[in-house]
């Protein structure tokens, strides 16, 4: 549980009556391999952060390519927060790559907790302008411009640790290409 609290400090201090409230919500749930989060069509309840393991979030294309959106590794939070927000189906899967521990806690419960304690709310606040703001607009610019090898070149500098952790296909799937063009971009790198 550490380290939640260590990753919410990371965009503002919780004070110990506020800490106490949220971990009432906080579940720790166990996932095997393959197992899902959050299955397309599902209209999602709670938000996770990943204290073990890896997930991937992604849809299946209409020609049924799997295209992989973002992934989850320890210490960050997952959820499809446009459902969340929207309380519709989710337009993703949230899959479980490797087996994981997740902290899980009801969305509506904890928006409920940000209207009794400021600093809760100021914590969501910043969390969603980072993550849905500054980093989201660079990210969508570079796959809509950046080459192939930049974007895997950028990957490997956002994961450093992921690389090792994941299969070809899904790497690619990421980077919006082909498994052997990735093998031609690691060859030349």
């Amino acid at each position: 549980m550490e380290n939640i609290w260590i990753k919410i400090a990371e965009y503002g201090q919780l004070s110990e009556e506020s800490k106490l409230a949220l971990a009432k919500i906080i579940k720790k749930k166990s996932y095997d391999r393959n197992d899902f989060f959050l299955t397309e069509g599902q209209i999602p309840q709670t938000v996770g952060f990943v204290s073990e393991g890896l997930l991937s979030q992604y849809y299946t294309a209409e020609n049924g390519d799997i295209i992989i959106k973002k992934f989850f590794p320890e210490n960050h939070f997952v959820a499809s927060t446009a459902a969340l927000l929207k309380k519709s189906p989710s337009e993703f899967s949230i899959k479980v790559l490797e087996p994981a521990t997740i902290l899980e806690y009801n969305f509506h419960e904890f928006k409920q907790l940000t209207e009794k304690y400021l600093d809760i709310a100021a914590f969501y606040i910043r969390y969603m302008e980072i993550h849905w703001i500054i980093e989201k607009e660079p990210l969508e610019i570079s796959f809509r411009h950046d080459t192939a090898k930049k974007r895997y070149t950028d990957f490997l500098a956002q994961f450093p640790t992921l690389e090792s952790r994941l299969k070809q296909h899904e790497i690619a799937s990421y980077l919006g290409i082909t498994p052997t063009q990735l093998s031609r971009i690691r060859a030349g790198s």
